[in-house]
């Protein structure tokens, strides 16, 4: 089962599980450990505000489109719960905090960063 069907639940019972496996943001120190990772393979950071119906039809979206789990690691962060995580990110990776937000570390840089509508799973993979 999907780490964001584990937070919000499912309303439907029919509802196909999906395979994406999130990695938890949850600690400052993590961050060191997605630089170090994104040397070998590209992380993805995705930003999701747990108050925010766009955000939640953005996260859904994603998970449904994404198809690509030996290309790129996929963190998920709750940035209402983990505020200065999303803050430090902000400062370390040089990207203006959006909420939806995703964001491409590479060789420990932000690569590419959409937010919002502009989210969209089959991009990041062309960016891969």
């Amino acid at each position: 089962m999907s780490f964001f069907k584990n937070i919000f639940g499912s309303s439907d019972s029919n509802d196909q599980t999906n395979s994406m496996t999130w990695e938890p943001l949850q600690a400052l120190e993590q961050l060191d450990e997605i630089v170090a990772q994104s040397q070998v393979k590209p992380v993805a950071i995705f930003k999701h505000s747990t108050r925010c119906s766009v955000s939640r039809m953005a996260l859904k979206q994603f998970e449904n489109e994404f198809n690509f789990p030996e290309k790129v690691t996929p963190y998920f962060l709750d940035l209402i719960a983990f505020r200065d995580v999303s803050n430090e990110i902000a400062s370390r990776f040089g990207v203006t905090h959006q909420s939806p937000q995703l964001i491409l570390i590479q060789d420990g840089k932000a690569v590419y960063n959409v937010s919002h509508s502009d989210i969209d799973a089959g991009e990041l993979g062309a960016k891969l």
